[in-house]
């Protein structure tokens, strides 16, 4: 049986050629300030362009915040930073709502979630109540308080940072939380000669200031354009192959959820765009399926399966066959070889 599908027109070159050269200066001006983590800073980026959230993870002292903060920077965007507190409350982000007795009325004050980029500082410090509070927010961009909803800013962009849950004073995001996020990554030590870099810098008081490159009318253009990016029928076949997996791997008990494959392919399409492609490939895919899934599966107890959700989404990744590719097939209907 065939299938006919229309599908929308894909980015010109000079689309491409522009939103490229655009992320390539956005990535400079952040690597100022954060040098050797080249590939944090690009799949950063594209989390911004593929319209979702980060979640940062790694042990403090890294630069977690510091690449939060100068992406804030490197964007004319409003910026809000919340450092999360075991005694937060929800309130304390959505904002709260004062009566004036002279007026006889309410008067909603936002709180910090009233931003276009929201820097969320060790999240899981707050208690799962508070942690709650950003549900909605990441889903829907909007806050409701006291039975009334406040449309938040666009772009509308989360950067959280954790520290390893094994560490004293934490609390674990639960599933549907950690599931709102698009990625997650680990920003690892520095290599010796960026350290060293590193305490030049700080010694010699010589850190570079973060002028803003991209503007909102900017990174709407640039997302945009990475949307049409074309995807094949077979490739998100591939894509369903893979989340599929994780559902039924035996060291799993929780796999994959759809909106895991939606984000999945949203990411494949920046990752291409932003390497001047128009249509997305299988590496793309396999690029990104580890910081876009890794978070969102549960392995069983350590009794029953020693493998990591890293090491299981390998074992996926060879395990899942390409269902590709000619290079007709991978190349967007209506262009030239």
């Amino acid at each position: 049986m065939t299938t006919s599908a229309t599908y929308a027109a894909t980015p010109t070159e000079d689309e491409l050629a522009d939103l490229a050269e655009k992320t390539r200066a956005l990535c400079t001006s952040v690597a100022q300030v954060l040098s050797g983590k080249e590939d944090v800073i690009e799949t950063t980026v594209a989390v911004l362009l593929a319209r979702g959230h980060l979640l940062l993870e790694d042990v403090p002292g890294v630069g977690k915040t510091t690449l939060a903060t100068a992406l804030a920077q490197a964007l004319s965007f409003s910026v809000s930073r919340i450092q999360f507190t075991p005694d937060m409350l929800p309130s304390d982000l959505t904002g709260v709502s004062i009566y004036h007795a002279q007026e006889s009325e309410f008067e909603f004050r936002p709180g910090p979630l009233f931003a276009q980029v929201v820097i969320g500082d060790e999240v899981n410090r707050a208690s799962p109540k508070t942690q709650s509070a950003l549900l909605e927010c990441m889903q829907e961009g909007q806050v409701t308080v006291d039975g009334k909803s406040y449309a938040l800013p666009t772009p509308f962009f989360v950067i959280a940072t954790q520290n390893p849950v094994e560490m004293e004073g934490t609390y674990p995001l639960p599933e549907a939380q950690r599931d709102r996020f698009m990625a997650r990554i680990a920003m690892g030590y520095p290599a010796p000669d960026d350290e060293l870099a590193m305490l030049d810098m700080h010694e010699s008081n010589a850190m570079p200031e973060i002028q803003p490159v991209l503007d909102a009318t900017d990174v709407e253009r640039m997302t945009q354009t990475a949307a049409a990016i074309f995807a094949s029928p077979l490739l998100k076949q591939y894509v369903i192959d893979l989340v599929t997996a994780t559902r039924n791997h035996p060291e799993l008990r929780l796999g994959a959820s759809p909106r895991a494959a939606i984000q999945l392919l949203q990411m494949s399409r920046v990752k291409a765009a932003m390497a001047g492609r128009n249509h997305v490939l299988p590496q793309d895919v396999q690029d990104l399926i580890i910081p876009v899934l890794s978070h969102r599966i549960l392995t069983r107890s350590a009794t029953s399966a020693q493998s990591t959700a890293t090491q299981v989404l390998e074992q996926v990744m060879h395990s899942v066959p390409v269902r590709i590719h000619t290079a007709d097939h991978a190349r967007a209907p209506g262009t030239s070889s």
